[in-house]
């Protein structure tokens, strides 16, 4: 029996779907967590061979991912066709050559120990099998490879504002510490200085007016609302 994917991913809302394709989106959100990845990678290598984009969206990850890490293969998934369509014509428009697979994380068609970078950026937060995707990307990765991991906590997806805009499976949702730890226990190795929690404007509950406007710093011991960390696979 065929099981449904309608339990695996919760489908992203109209606004959802248009925000990414926003300049907030390509540069506040896509751009800087790219940046802050690549500073966090263990002994970065010139290029890596093959590099698949999981949740790759509207596809605007595919040219940052290209020119960052020279693959000579790039793959991007995702689970919504629509969002495949888009992210073809990004690469096509970009002049940057990928395999485009529709899969949900959590069952990916690809074979063992293929992949040496796989990227995954505001994903996990759709998903509802979060430890079999872990699992998923622990066996597509090759010994030694890496996986770099952006994504917003419980904090910020339970806030009253992404719940008005957006459509996520509340009941996955984890903290910083909760994610860090799952990717613990799927058996990478992540680094402390392989660890960043970045507090940008866009996932405070008050867009960071606060700052920005009246100069009023962020309390210490704050609940985090990002986390971005890079993981390798065990040699």
């Amino acid at each position: 029996m065929k099981q449904s994917t309608a339990i695996l991913h919760v489908p992203e809302t109209a606004f959802g779907k248009w925000f990414l394709k926003t300049e907030t989106w390509r540069v506040h959100v896509l751009e800087r967590a790219i940046a802050d990845l690549v500073r966090l990678i263990p002994d970065r290598q010139a290029s890596y061979g093959v590099v698949v984009d999981v949740g790759c969206g509207s596809g605007y990850s595919l040219p940052k991912l290209a020119q960052r890490f020279a693959p000579r293969e790039l793959a991007g998934v995702d689970i919504d066709p629509q969002m495949l369509e888009a992210a073809g014509q990004e690469a096509q428009r970009a002049g940057v050559a990928v395999r485009l697979v529709e899969a949900s994380s959590s069952r990916l068609p690809l074979p063992d120990q293929h992949a040496d970078l796989l990227f995954c950026h505001q994903t996990f937060h759709h998903l509802v099998e979060q430890e079999a995707a872990l699992a998923e990307f622990m066996r597509v990765l090759k010994p030694g490879g890496v996986l770099l991991f952006a994504e917003s906590t419980k904090r910020y997806i339970h806030s009253w504002i992404i719940r008005a805009l957006f459509r996520h499976p509340m009941q996955v949702q984890r903290t910083a510490e909760e994610y860090l730890q799952m990717v613990r226990a799927a058996g990478f190795v992540v680094p402390e200085t392989s660890i960043s929690y970045p507090y940008l404007w866009w996932s405070r509950g008050d867009l960071g007016i606060l700052e920005r406007v009246f100069g009023v710093k962020p309390k210490a011991g704050r609940e985090e609302t990002l986390l971005n960390l890079v993981a390798v696979k065990p040699a």
